[in-house]
């Protein structure tokens, strides 16, 4: 067996709930152990501050203080986990630092992250990869999703052929899984959580639609449904990629409250659905992670419409809540020796895609990312 490297990842996805961080020990092909995971909420004011970025890709210098506080909360909650595990840094090799995605646009050529990797770098001790999906845009990808190469290893283990990992994150996002170890597609389906937490905190002033009960008591507006699907991303061919801001709230605007809801939790449940056109055949099940598979009304909704089986992931012993973290632990390694991050059929990079940036420790503190984005 190759060497096996301990890595430590973090993720902050679309949904700006806050930040997960786990621990994995992997050859960068295989993942041999699984280590401990903590995730941190954002206090209230860094969470505002994020969402109102969103959409953002300047070099405005205030947005300073905001990365260099989100990277300080990416670090205090490496802190927590190492001392409630009594796990010393000098056994991580790696951290993978995925960092906030501001914006995402991979057909003008670019995507931006937030995050300083030289500051954790610094903080810890331990080398840094960070700024993972540049180098696949620049190859021409869609630079996400970003996970399906890790979803392909913990799937190793599963036996049912054609399955789909679905996590239904701030965006919603599938990795086709065929019977060779090269059949594997992967893309974004459309609308996540995103549009129906922005909602809530709209009308409701809760961060999100707690086991879908709203929804459940809502009525859904079809006309506006099939509107949305008929837009021309569902048509386009994958791989293919969303930014959060590019299905909004706004689409439920002028109904009531259950049925915003309602109506947006059908449309993230009918792009899914719709996903299957763009598969080489049909999933014999679906997998769940992302903040979605908690959403009681989202996993029935979906159990209707995809008639198959559709569990979340923990049914098949992997850690939902920590799989994005792990994923980038995963990544970083697979950056240290050289290993592709991306395939043409998971991003539509032109070529298999090597990325990462390494950062090392005990270099000069480094301007803060923000100053480098007129550069994406």
């Amino acid at each position: 067996m190759a060497e096996l490297i301990t890595a430590l990842g973090l993720m902050s996805g679309t949904s700006l709930d806050g930040i997960d961080v786990a621990v994995i020990r992997t050859d960068g092909d295989a993942v041999v152990e699984f280590g401990p995971t903590h995730s941190v909420s954002y206090d209230q004011a860094l969470r505002g501050e994020l969402r109102a970025l969103l959409g953002r890709r300047d070099a405005d210098p205030a947005l300073r203080e905001t990365e260099r506080r989100f990277t300080d909360a990416h670090g205090d909650a490496i802190d927590l986990l190492l001392s409630e595990n009594t796990i010393s840094t000098y056994k991580l090799k790696v951290i993978g630092f995925h960092g906030q995605t501001l914006s995402h646009r991979p057909e003008a050529g670019w995507t931006w992250q937030i995050g300083d990797g030289q500051r954790l770098a610094n903080r810890h001790g331990v080398p840094v990869i960070h700024d993972f999906r540049r180098a696949d845009v620049a190859n021409g990808g869609q630079g996400a999703p970003f996970v399906p190469l890790y979803h392909r290893a913990l799937a190793a283990q599963v036996p049912e052929r054609p399955i789909a990992v679905l996590n239904i994150g701030g965006v919603a996002n599938v990795t086709w899984i065929g019977e060779g170890p090269d059949d594997i597609l992967a893309f974004d389906t459309g609308p996540g959580n995103a549009p129906i937490d922005d909602w809530m905190l709209q009308h409701m002033g809760m961060a999100r639609d707690e086991g879908g009960a709203l929804a459940a008591a809502g009525r859904v507006a079809q006309d506006r449904v099939a509107a949305m699907l008929k837009q021309e991303f569902f048509i386009r061919n994958s791989p293919k990629s969303l930014d959060r801001q590019d299905f909004q709230s706004s689409m439920a605007d002028g109904l009531s409250p259950e049925d915003g809801a309602a109506t947006l939790l059908a449309m993230t449940v009918g792009a899914i659905a719709q996903s299957r056109d763009h598969m080489p055949v049909a999933p014999k099940r679906w997998l769940v992670t992302g903040g979605g598979r908690h959403n009681r009304t989202m996993m029935r909704c979906l159990h209707e419409a995809l008639g198959v089986r559709v569990d979340p992931v923990e049914s098949v012993g992997w850690r939902g809540d920590a799989l994005e973290a792990e994923a980038f632990a995963y990544l970083a390694v697979r950056s240290l020796k050289g290993l592709p991050l991306s395939l043409p059929s998971t991003t539509g990079c032109r070529t298999p895609t090597l990325g990462g940036v390494l950062w090392t420790p005990d270099q000069p503190a480094t301007a803060l990312r923000v100053a480098k984005a007129a550069e994406r």
